[in-house]
């Protein structure tokens, strides 16, 4: 069957634009990936019952979200979990933390872990794909009715500019046995092209508790 040209040429497009898709679901399947995680091999203390979350964030509303949703997550029978915002005041985020206050509060609520995760660094790298032409599969002949049909065919791509955005997020876990607390565990995430800070967060949500109970640092949790 013989297929006119723009037909072919069609097609052609159609099967780069797939393969393009394909490739972008690919990288996007998950939304956050644990780049690295360390287990502080000199802690020696006793095993938590009670942890704070607290998200370090512009946005109270998804800074709150992020909290409960941490705090349900690593959640396990034996551990209780409090998010930072239902007992630490929020003041305007450019005003620097009282840290007088926290410690009371830490300290009157018998906390004996913290996790607080923080947004280190959103980097943004645009990549200019050159234009390029693609020549649909035709015969090539030294001649000038072969010529004409092998170059008529040719697709001519402009290129474009694409930008990818990439957020890391650092996490920190401590015990509050020591005044100053304790390093106990810490995680670096990354999230690639995020839609947005909500993603980040719910995807922190999921996997965090995945690498923690990886490390050892939480116990499985009972389904």
């Amino acid at each position: 069957m013989t297929f006119p040209y723009f037909t072919r040429r069609q097609v052609f497009r159609c099967a780069v634009l797939c393969f393009l898709l394909l490739a972008a679901l690919t990288v996007s399947g998950k939304s956050v990936k644990m780049i690295s995680s360390w287990f502080n091999p000199k802690y020696q203390g006793q095993t938590f019952h009670k942890i704070l979350v607290i998200g370090v964030a512009q946005n109270p509303e998804i800074r709150a979200d992020f909290e409960d949703g941490m705090a349900a997550q690593i959640a396990r029978t034996g551990i209780e979990t409090i998010p930072g915002n239902h007992i630490l005041l929020r003041p305007d985020p450019n005003v620097k933390i009282d840290m007088d206050y926290l410690r009371g509060q830490i300290r009157d609520n018998h906390i004996d872990a913290v996790v607080v995760s923080r947004l280190m660094n959103v980097d943004k790298k645009v990549t200019v794909v050159p234009s390029s032409t693609y020549m649909a599969p035709y015969p090539y002949y030294y001649s000038f009715y072969g010529y004409l049909g092998a170059v008529y065919p040719m697709i001519y791509d402009p290129g474009y500019t694409r930008q990818d955005t990439t957020v890391s997020v650092e996490t920190n876990v401590y015990a509050t046995s020591k005044p100053d607390g304790d390093l106990v565990w810490t995680g670096l995430s990354k999230s690639f092209n995020p839609k947005s800070a909500k993603k980040v967060a719910d995807g922190l949500v999921k996997e965090l508790p995945k690498q923690m109970e990886k490390d050892g640092l939480l116990p499985k949790k009972a389904s």
